[in-house]
């Protein structure tokens, strides 16, 4: 794979730690969130980040080795 989707396989996989990261926080310490009072919906809103980027990387992966 080329040094640049290598490089977008990474930044991909960055949107996926930083999205669990936040589900993570938002089930530890759903009370101290005041933005979020939806948290379910937040939650939905990672999930979707993650299915995302890992729907890009399976692309990336299946195409271009």
């Amino acid at each position: 794979m080329n040094y640049l989707l290598d490089a977008l396989c990474k930044k991909l996989e960055g949107e996926i730690a930083v999205a669990h990261a936040n589900i993570k926080t938002y089930e530890r310490n759903s009370i101290g969130i005041g933005e979020h009072p939806e948290l379910v919906q937040a939650i939905e809103t990672q999930v979707e980040i993650i299915a995302h980027a890992e729907d890009k990387l399976n692309v990336i992966r299946n195409h271009f080795g």
